[in-house]
Order: structure tokens, then C-alpha cells, then sequence
């Protein structure tokens, strides 16, 4: 009886570790949402930490399309550009986390992008109420590209794996 009290309880905490990775990116999204753009900029602290501007020649050319504009070193700055390259960067690498996050817990790559897709949605319209900060359809493709392009690299390596290592 004791045996079969421990299994539960082993059951349930492993079903609560699937959820666990996706509520902290959940926190950190809504941490990092609630911040004002004067508040959260990296701008002095890459003053601070490069101070001597590595790379800058290799990233002037560096000119990137973003929705109608084109993101540079001569049309930004040095230190802005490189933030809008860091801020874009960690929409890719947050959303995809998040989806693939979704997966382990759905174990449907469709129900994973629906839901990573809602949840940019969400994040976009609470930034709206946010001082300094706007509700952005383009974040909301960026962050739909970072978690379209985590599932389909976790499809692609569970194919492979399934491959090398049949069952």
C-alpha cells in the first residue's frame, strides 16, 4: 500500500515538472512586459560594459529590413542598434523556448504554436498598458517565427533520433 502511495506521489511530481519550465518563461515574459522601455533599455549598461564599440566596423553592414525601415548602425547608433538586435534576438529565443516548453506538455507541435502564439498576442496587448512601451504586430511574427522555428528543429531531431536509434 505504502509502495503504491509513493508511485502517486512520484506520478504527480513528474507531471508538475512538465509544467514548471513553462511557467517560469511565463514569469519571465510578464517580468520583462512590465518594465517601461526606460526602465528595462541596455543601452548604458553595453555603454559600460563595451565601452570600445567591438565590431562595430562588421556590424555597419550590417542594414536590417524591419517592417518598412531599414535597423543600422548610421541610422540608429552603435549602442541602439546593437539593443535592437539583442531585444529581437531574446523574442526568438524566448517564444521558442516557450513553445517547445508547450510540446513537452501537450506532446502536439500545432497545440504548442497555438498556444506560444496567444501568449504573444497576450504579451503584446498587456506592453500596451505599459508606460514607454506599444503593442507591436511585428514582435507578435518574430516571436511566432522563434517558436515556429524551435518546433520544427525539435521535430527534425526527434525524426533523426527516432532514426539513428530505432525503437
Amino acid at each position: 500500500m505504502l509502495l503504491i502511495h509513493f508511485r502517486c506521489i512520484h506520478a504527480k511530481i513528474t507531471h508538475m515538472k512538465k509544467y514548471t519550465l513553462f511557467f517560469i518563461i511565463l514569469i519571465l515574459i510578464f517580468i520583462s512586459s512590465s518594465q517601461p522601455y526606460e526602465q528595462s533599455t541596455l543601452i548604458p549598461t553595453l555603454k559600460q560594459w563595451v565601452p570600445h564599440e567591438p565590431f562595430k566596423e562588421l556590424l555597419s553592414n550590417l542594414k536590417i529590413p524591419y517592417w518598412g525601415i531599414t535597423v543600422s548602425i548610421e541610422e540608429r547608433g552603435y549602442f541602439a542598434f546593437v539593443e535592437f538586435l539583442i531585444r529581437k534576438g531574446m523574442h526568438l529565443i524566448t517564444f521558442g523556448s516557450l513553445a517547445i516548453s508547450a510540446h513537452i506538455i501537450t506532446k502536439g507541435y500545432m497545440k504548442a504554436l497555438m498556444i506560444t502564439v496567444a501568449i504573444a498576442i497576450l504579451d503584446e496587448c498587456y506592453q500596451s498598458t505599459i508606460p514607454g512601451r506599444t503593442a507591436e504586430l511585428h514582435d507578435v511574427w518574430l516571436d511566432t517565427s522563434g517558436a515556429l522555428l524551435a518546433l520544427i528543429v525539435i521535430s527534425v531531431l526527434n525524426k533523426f533520433r527516432k532514426a539513428v536509434v530505432p525503437s
